[in-house]
């Protein structure tokens, strides 16, 4: 009885711990989340990278510049070809999903829904936004989502206003940018996925290749000295090597099924004082009105010297 009643709370704890906090359960990327305080290393690099070995490319666009306390689009683009699938953790072939991170400036935060356009409501259908922690509001996370459908992430944003808030400034800023299509060749714990290559242990000749738990291979290798060492290959990635073949330490014995990858790239956004857009009207308007003067002065002098002349 004391059993069903352990395993009972456990459960509710477990249902209360998912419920309370989704985020770090369904945000992407979520190791990320729960090994790095900020995607972004002192280096540059997005921590994905550490995960997602393969580079490839990735697009944004944001405005050149943005009035305070407006709505605007950071749009990320993950570009590959429709319809390419990838390996599943089982081995199986399933759709490209895709994911993005967006570092925005301090103060810049996902624009409140109520505030969103028709044109972003549509833009942004089916795609769920999160922030990267409770304390980084400026830091947004988009995926797992279907790669097909969702080739370019649109990311709906406000500005702060330094009105009214002191720690913000006019001028301009950083916005950093990842994009990630597949799924990663190293999880954070050091271990390869079953979406990348495996190299031989140790040279020697191919004893045995014999069938492993969950669809895994299990390749023996006899070195020179007589030690059998054994490398587990997960389901997945197919063998390039037979029995009997030589083999050398470090050598490719797997083909590379991974088709994703990921980008990253940095942009600049203005946080524009509207003061200043305001004062750059009035001197066009300023220089219009004087060249029209002049023009105007410049037709009554020669009227002036016809008529002296006649």
């Amino acid at each position: 009885m004391r059993r069903h009643l352990s395993l009972l709370f456990g459960s509710l704890i477990l249902g209360l711990t998912l419920l309370v906090s989704p985020n770090a359960s369904w945000a992407y990327p979520f190791w990320a989340q729960q090994n790095y305080e900020s995607p972004r290393e002192a280096t540059g690099k997005i921590v994905c990278a550490n995960c997602h070995l393969a580079n490839k490319l990735t697009q944004a666009e944001v405005p050149q510049s943005v009035l305070p306390d407006s709505v605007f689009k950071a749009s990320v683009k993950i570009p590959y070809e429709n319809g390419l699938q990838e390996i599943g953790a089982d081995g199986s072939n399933v759709g490209m999903q895709v994911g993005a991170v967006i570092q925005l400036p301090d103060g810049f935060t996902l624009a409140p829904q109520d505030r969103w356009t028709d044109e972003i409501k549509e833009e942004t259908e089916g795609v769920y936004f999160s922030q990267y922690s409770d304390e980084k509001s400026n830091i947004l996370l988009v995926g797992p989502i279907s790669g097909d459908q969702h080739q370019e992430i649109v990311f709906p944003v406000l500005s702060p206003d330094p009105a009214t808030d002191n720690n913000i400034h006019f001028g301009k800023y950083q916005v950093h940018v990842g994009g990630n299509r597949g799924r990663g060749q190293v999880y954070p714990t050091g271990e390869k996925s079953n979406n990348t290559t495996y190299t031989a242990p140790a040279s020697g000749s191919v004893a045995s290749i014999e069938p492993g738990e969950n669809g895994a291979t299990l390749v023996t290798i006899t070195t020179a000295d007589g030690e059998d060492v054994t490398e587990t290959i997960p389901v997945g990635p197919a063998l390039l090597l037979s029995v009997g073949d030589a083999v050398e330490a470090g050598a490719v014995i797997t083909n590379d099924p991974n088709v994703g990858g990921f980008g990253q790239v940095d942009a600049e956004i203005v946080l524009q004082d509207p003061v200043r857009i305001y004062g750059l009207l009035a001197f066009f308007a300023a220089v219009a009105l004087a060249q029209i003067m002049l023009v105007l002065k410049k037709r009554q002098i020669e009227k002036v010297q016809a008529a002296e002349g006649v």
